[in-house]
């Protein structure tokens, strides 16, 4: 009887497990689109804790891209510099941040980067573009 009741509860454990990491631990899609026009590249560099994808040379019109699922302690977060027009400036912002994007980006993170120096999120649980920054501030 024991053994039984024991068996039970390592299965139940196990489903509840693989539920929790299902639900909660979704894979996260980030694209990142260079959308500065006029044919000028940017250089982009994006990381986080545990990956970094190097140093890309992102021409005008294309984006780059990659997946993750969100780590158990909520605590995920990417960051990337940007470069471009030969500046010595670099322009630092969050791909993604458990605190900020769980909601706003559930399954995928748009980031696009506008002639202005603009930074543009796209809010997936409004549907809607939105200002996240400005090169200059």
């Amino acid at each position: 009887m024991r053994t039984t009741n024991m068996r039970s509860f390592s299965s139940l454990s196990i489903l509840l497990i693989l539920l929790f990491n299902s639900i909660v631990l979704a894979e996260v899609h980030v694209r990142i689109m260079n959308k500065l026009g006029y044919g000028r590249s940017m250089n982009i560099h994006c990381q986080s804790q545990d990956d970094d994808f190097g140093i890309l040379i992102l021409p005008d019109g294309y984006e780059t891209e990659w997946r993750f699922s969100i780590n158990f302690w909520g605590s995920t977060l990417f960051y990337c510099d940007v470069q471009w027009d030969n500046s010595l400036m670099l322009y630092h912002f969050d791909a993604y941040s458990t605190d900020r994007d769980l909601e706003r980006c559930q399954t995928e993170c748009r980031w696009m980067i506008t002639p202005e120096g603009m930074l543009y999120g796209y809010n997936q649980k409004y549907g809607n573009w939105e200002i996240m920054s400005n090169k200059e501030s």
